[in-house]
């Protein structure tokens, strides 16, 4: 992730596919050496965790340092575990490994494979061993995967995200800490709910540009991968720390998932600590909630507690209307009679001197739902108005947590076509 030791916590795992073979990739922390990390001990444990877990273990050691003490217990640890082992040995492009990678042939593994992960140098050789030495009936690609919905929990530092996806895994997949910025990487989880698949991605607090750039280049990477992993999402889940409230920057971290055209969710977490504020609590948060952040108010709020599991079956159901409903297309012709009926109602105005008309209305996509107007002029609708025509389709089309894309344009004219009528004869 970054050139920063330590920098890799969670236990990262990945699809991958090679010849037509499909694969899980696990990356751990590393495991041993010295250490300044305060959660080192539950890096080390999660590492030992993936060991017992994996049909074969790749040890990669670094060319250019040769052998050291920590590549004896690494080595020890991977045959302990009683699994097939690669040596892969990295950083070769450089020069200065090729003394080192000697050293490291004493270790006695087969076979060796020297690499270079930056340059991809070795890559394949690695991957075709891997294959080799995998039990026979490793996965083939089926011809048609199961669908699956991409998850991003996202959120400001120490909101509770990790708890959150440990929860609706039912296992303690994400290291959970009171200090903030314990998760660095976005990491990717497959969850399967009621025969459907979830990716859920557990990302890194965002903080304030200016906190961010100050800490270093380890979080800067850490938030760079967190709006990556907004941008790839189908829904978005902003996780708020319910004894705070929304801050402006839980409306930045939103504003980038409407601005990705992303489903949202507002989850309120910890709202086993807010039950001492009564009945009318939840309805006064509600009401915080929507006066900061008036551009989500079509994102629904549920208040759940990652610590007692309250409502994380809410949460799951929430995330499949909102993942439908990005997806979901209105016929062309209930449109047109649809827009036809409320632009009647209630006519659109023009800045100019002539009414506008709504001639006909399509919907160009969906991932967010998208529409376009069809008028008689060029020109701009109100703010208002958009509004207005947005929150109508919203009311008969539903569109649960997604956000809605309209835009207008002027009636393409068939000039060539009229002047070829009038030198006929004919009427247009």
């Amino acid at each position: 992730m970054a050139p920063v030791a330590g920098t890799t916590r969670d236990v990262i795992t990945q699809p991958v596919v090679w010849q037509e073979r499909a694969l899980t990739l696990t990356d751990t922390g590393g495991m041993f050496g010295a250490s300044q990390d305060p959660l080192h001990e539950i890096v080390v444990d999660r590492g030992r965790r993936a060991l017992a877990d994996a049909d074969l273990v790749v040890m990669v050691a670094d060319g250019r340092e040769g052998f050291v003490p920590g590549d004896q217990d690494v080595a020890a640890a991977a045959r302990a575990s009683g699994k097939s082992v690669i040596l892969a040995i990295n950083k070769m492009d450089d020069r200065r490994a090729r003394d080192g990678a000697l050293e490291l042939y004493r270790l006695g593994f087969d076979p060796v494979i020297e690499v270079s992960a930056e340059h991809g140098l070795g890559v394949g050789d690695l991957t075709d061993a891997i294959l080799q030495l995998l039990p026979a009936s490793g996965r083939a690609v089926p011809e048609h995967e199961t669908p699956e919905t991409s998850v991003a929990i996202v959120g400001r530092p120490n909101a509770g995200k990790s708890s959150l996806v440990n929860l609706l895994l039912r296992e303690e997949r994400m290291i959970v800490s009171e200090t903030p910025g314990t998760t660095r990487d976005s990491v990717d989880t497959m969850l399967t709910w009621h025969r459907k698949q979830f990716r859920i991605v557990d990302t890194a607090g965002i903080r304030r540009p200016g906190a961010v750039s100050r800490s270093g280049q380890v979080e800067t990477l850490s938030v760079m991968l967190a709006r990556r992993a907004i941008e790839r999402a189908d829904v978005v889940v902003l996780v708020l720390d319910a004894t705070e409230g929304p801050t402006d920057q839980d409306g930045a971290i939103a504003g980038a998932a409407v601005d990705a055209g992303r489903g949202i969710i507002i989850a309120a977490n910890k709202w086993d600590l807010m039950k001492v504020h009564g009945q009318d609590g939840s309805k006064v948060f509600d009401e915080q909630v929507r006066f900061q952040l008036k551009f989500l108010d079509f994102a629904p709020i549920l208040h759940i507690s990652a610590k007692t599991g309250e409502r994380a079956p809410k949460l799951l159901e929430a995330i499949e209307r909102v993942a439908e409903a990005r997806m979901a297309r209105v016929p062309t012709g209930e449109l047109n009679r649809f827009m036809e009926a409320i632009t009647n109602a209630h006519p659109p105005v023009s800045t100019g001197s002539r009414n506008v008309r709504v001639l006909y209305a399509a919907q160009t996509g969906v991932g967010p739902p998208s529409f376009v107007l069809f008028t008689n002029v060029a020109t701009r609708l109100h703010f208002s108005y958009m509004r207005y025509l947005e929150n109508r389709l919203r009311e008969e089309y539903g569109f649960f947590g997604s956000p809605i894309r309209i835009s207008v344009r002027r009636r393409a004219e068939h000039r060539g076509r009229g002047r070829a009528a009038r030198r006929e004869g004919t009427p247009r």
